[in-house]
């Protein structure tokens, strides 16, 4: 009958008992020193013997203790990494936010353009063919300039502006326009959900930031802060993919929605995107009767003190919105950490 060998590595680990004596022969695992010999046969083991159970989990333990011991370098350092990509990307990004939020301060009058313009780029995409979608396309002279886009070119020069004061102090190269796109599309909704609540509380400043900081749905943007990566196209996207919404019926708003998985609900939360006059756009909304019931839920969120509701579930659609047909890169904008000589330091 075979025998099977294992190397005694981590001998602390084993149930060790008396080594038996050189003329004994009644054990049917002998042992010997350095080496731990066992019958491929049932499991059975006598007083002075050891179950081939035993030593296999023995071995098994040891060999997994080296392996996480030789690897576990490898891991803090990759944790190490992590951590570091995570800090720099935050830390360009609170940038960002802060740089986005100077420049629409300034220029609040075109906030409904760069709502539209944030709608219009993603709302390109196209399932079939997994295409358009929010990748900056509308950068382009070609698609600004066309129908759907009227009005829009100078929301896209106040984010241009913008773009390259961001660029002058990213270390990891320069800011996609899909980013940027959206980026200021949240910058110009966190805008106006501050000016409500300073509306509120009869446009005292310090009052309504508390309110909002206290109240509103600042906390609910983790998932879209997370989606910071996204690539820029470096064509046009094909036209006729995005209505004039001005000039669109309702059932040609529904349609366009539910070609990117949208319905109803989404279309009347998203009323501020479809043109500088929300009060009239959701008038418009409200004559069809599969959006009246959202657009009323609504118009009641926005009457409240927190608007939940309304906030809520425009942050969620605008998350989903800005990710259509994205694969998001998530180590953009990172870059290497130049290397300390320890031995140039002078103590």
């Amino acid at each position: 009958m075979g025998l099977v060998s294992f190397l005694s590595t981590v001998p602390s680990l084993l149930p060790l008992t008396p080594l038996p004596s050189a003329s004994s022969s009644s054990s049917r695992c002998p042992i010997h020193a350095g080496t731990v010999r066992c019958k491929i046969e049932a499991d059975v083991t006598n007083e002075n013997g050891f179950r081939r159970r035993d030593v296999i989990n023995c071995f098994g333990t040891a060999i997994g203790m080296e392996l996480i011991a030789s690897s576990s370098s490898h891991v803090e350092v990759a944790h190490a990494a992590d951590l570091i990509q995570r800090r720099q990307r935050s830390d360009f990004q609170t940038n960002v936010k802060s740089t986005l939020y100077t420049a629409i301060k300034a220029n609040q009058d075109l906030i409904p353009s760069i709502l539209t313009l944030a709608l219009n780029d993603a709302i390109s995409y196209d399932k079939a063919t997994k295409s358009g979608g929010p990748n900056g396309s509308i950068r382009f002279s070609s698609e600004i300039s066309r129908p759907e886009n009227k009005g829009l070119s100078g929301a896209l020069t106040l984010l241009e502006d913008a773009k390259k004061e961001i660029d002058s102090y990213s270390k990891g190269g320069p800011f996609s326009f899909a980013d940027l796109i959206q980026c200021a599309a949240q910058s110009a909704l966190k805008s106006t959900f501050l000016a409500s609540a300073i509306r509120k509380c009869g446009g005292n400043e310090e009052k309504g930031s508390l309110l909002y900081t206290a109240y509103g749905s600042n906390g609910q943007w983790g998932l879209f802060d997370r989606q910071f990566g996204r690539s820029d196209t470096q064509e046009p996207d094909p036209e006729g993919r995005v209505p004039q919404w001005q000039k669109a019926s309702v059932q040609e708003m529904k349609d366009k929605f539910k070609a990117v998985g949208f319905g109803p609900r989404q279309l009347a939360v998203m009323s501020a995107f479809l043109g500088p006059d929300q009060v009239a756009t959701e008038a418009l909304l409200a004559t069809d009767p599969d959006v009246l019931p959202w657009v009323q839920k609504y118009q009641r969120s926005r009457e409240t003190v927190s608007e939940t509701d309304y906030q809520v579930d425009l942050i969620t659609t605008l998350t989903k919105l800005s990710c259509l047909g994205q694969d998001i890169y998530y180590e953009a904008y990172t870059y290497a950490v130049p290397k300390v000589d320890l031995t140039k330091l002078k103590l």
